[in-house]
């Protein structure tokens, strides 16, 4: 076997001191962007400054040219740099035990939402301060504001599937997805006290929470009307506000308690049930190395015939494991879909990005949702 040469040895040795200088550097400047952090928050100050990144593109461009290296290259790398930092940055928001988190949900204390938050986010030490949404869009909009850290949305349940608007919202930009959590649903069906099931006329709920009990209504409440509302726990509160022993809802022994009812019914659904949400911000978080992560990725297929088979084959030839599909309707474009992909691994990994670099050529737009821990996988 040939030895290498010893000055190639020496070229390379020089090569690792270097990176280990370029990374010392990259920390430096992680530690100082954390810095910058504090101020900005105490300055209410928003972490990207599109106007300010601009000119140092500009100059990181022109000192790229002045060292003989490729302009396009470099700016191609500080803006990786520039992504690197503000997820530091957020990061930082996240870990704070000094400043209460803003969190936005679904629905108003009870809903399925609200419990979900409260078991993701309940004993951090700086606390949290959780705010009710009607709409994903609404809930959104205050994140892409400044008037929420994150909001946590439904984005889909083993019984009845994929929650549309999440996906829609998550499609219009500006967001990231930073993490995912799965929370068992128990549905119970609450009433006013005293009243029988032989009473129950019209039953109200969130549509999803409708069709999870499709089986328990067809079969106990054959004749009651389905009336859908924004969510569970809005329900139930509707319900006592009615006052009328006709009405019944169907949310959470927790929205049992908050609004004064009773527990008709406890078993609704068939099986085990589970809603799977995403954590939503306005930039990515940095992960850890060890961490299983998932990775969400946005993709419009150019419209010929064989294009999804083509994607789904270069994402099996990468090795890299499929775990969710799902197409929405391009709002405007009839028969034109988008596709949303869920993979496992991180998108900075070399096997996502050939996926990434392999499926450019095969869609119109392709944009990464958030790269993010892997929730815990539960059977039903």
């Amino acid at each position: 076997m040939m030895k290498d040469n010893p000055n190639l040895e020496a070229l390379r040795a020089a090569i690792e001191r270097i990176d280990e200088e370029i990374l010392d550097a990259f920390r430096r400047r992680m530690a100082v962007a954390e810095d910058v952090a504090r101020t900005k928050l105490a300055a209410a100050w928003p972490f990207r400054d599109p106007h300010r990144e601009d000119l140092l593109l500009r100059k990181v461009r022109a000192r790229a040219a002045g060292h003989g290296l490729d302009p396009h290259e470099v700016e191609r790398i500080y803006r990786l740099l520039l992504d690197m930092s503000v997820a530091r940055q957020q990061g930082l928001v996240a870990r704070l035990d000094t400043t209460p988190l803003r969190v936005g949900y679904l629905g108003v204390e009870g809903s399925y939402s609200h419990l979900a938050a409260r078991q993701r986010y309940t004993g951090r030490p700086g606390g949290v301060l959780l705010t009710g949404f009607n709409l994903a869009r609404e809930a959104v909009q205050a994140l892409r504001s400044g008037e929420q850290d994150f909001v946590l949305l439904p984005i889909e349940n083993t019984t009845a599937g994929s929650m549309n608007e999440t996906y829609d919202v998550l499609a219009e930009g500006g967001v990231v997805i930073t993490a995912e959590l799965v929370s068992q649903v128990d549905h119970r069906l609450l009433v006013m006290p005293g009243t029988r099931i032989e009473d129950v006329r019209e039953v109200h709920s969130h549509p999803q929470a409708l069709e999870q009990c499709e089986s328990f209504l067809r079969t106990h409440l054959p004749h009651a009307k389905l009336v859908p509302e924004t969510d569970t726990a809005g329900a139930a509160r509707r319900v006592a506000e009615k006052h009328d022993r006709s009405a019944a809802a169907i949310a959470s022994e927790s929205a049992a308690q908050r609004f004064g009812l009773e527990l008709l019914a406890t078993v609704l659904q068939p099986a085990l049930d589970y809603t799977r949400f995403v954590e939503v911000g306005r930039e990515a978080t940095p992960l850890a190395p060890d961490v299983p992560c998932k990775t969400s990725l946005l993709a419009v297929l150019e419209h010929k015939p064989g294009a999804l088979g083509q994607v789904l084959q270069r994402i099996t030839e990468r090795g890299v494991n499929l775990t969710k599909l799902e197409s929405r309707p391009i709002p405007g474009a009839p028969w034109k879909y988008r596709f949303y992909l869920d993979v496992e691994g991180h998108a900075a990994s070399a096997a996502l990005t050939a996926v990434l670099e392999d499926l450019r050529p095969l869609t119109s737009s392709l944009r990464v949702l958030g790269t993010y821990p892997r929730a815990e996988q539960r059977d039903g």
